[in-house]
């Protein structure tokens, strides 16, 4: 099995809302991941999961000619016939694993983990827009500025290393301040003006 052209997607990942009369509306969040640098591909949120809801997040995921060779999953019950047709007709390869193992689908169940530990577990979701912004949000911290071990200590989007002599360093907030981008500027000189200006790199 490839894992650079591997991917997992799962809806087993909910959250319920802030209380707001009885009973707590419980979400579910479908997640698309890719293995080669653990970058979520796709998700989205219902509080009704189906096997038809499922197929059309497939096509969502990959709405061109993109999809890849293999699919991890388990047995979920929303993984159904109009599913599995879908995923069949698309050319991708269903690797299934064994029930009540969730050790071997390991990349998206430390997504998942991850969002609860570092995003969830500090907020208070609203309703389902709220819970998509938030999510949003933390892919954007996660994709961007989350080192991985696995990576080398590098995000899934790629970032050039800078040097920490090139100039003040600063720290961003993201994810509503519960994690921050370090960055280095530089000062450069403005004839126009002769004022300091600074510019900002990711690191």
């Amino acid at each position: 099995m490839r894992l650079s052209r591997a991917l997992t997607g799962t809806p087993k990942f909910r959250h319920s809302t802030a209380y707001s009369g009885y009973p707590l509306r419980v979400l579910y969040v479908f997640i698309v991941l890719a293995h080669d640098r653990h970058r979520v591909i796709h998700f989205n949120i219902t509080e009704h999961p189906t096997a038809v809801w499922a197929a059309q997040q497939m096509i969502e995921a990959f709405p061109e000619d993109c999809a890849p060779r293999f699919m991890v999953r388990d047995h979920a019950g929303i993984y159904g016939e109009s599913f599995r047709s879908q995923v069949e007709g698309m050319g991708i390869e269903e690797v299934c694993t064994t029930p009540w193992s969730p050790w071997q689908n390991c990349y998206v169940e430390r997504v998942i983990g991850s969002i609860r530990r570092e995003c969830l577990n500090h907020m208070i979701v609203l309703n389902d827009n709220h819970l998509r912004r938030l999510l949003r949000n933390y892919f954007r911290y996660y994709h961007e500025s989350r080192t991985h071990l696995s990576l080398n200590k590098d995000a899934p989007q790629c970032r050039a290393i800078q040097s920490n002599k090139s100039g003040r360093i600063v720290q961003i907030p993201q994810v509503g301040g519960l994690h921050h981008q370090i960055r280095a500027t530089r000062r450069i000189d403005n004839r126009d003006n002769q004022k300091n200006s600074s510019v900002s790199v990711a690191v």
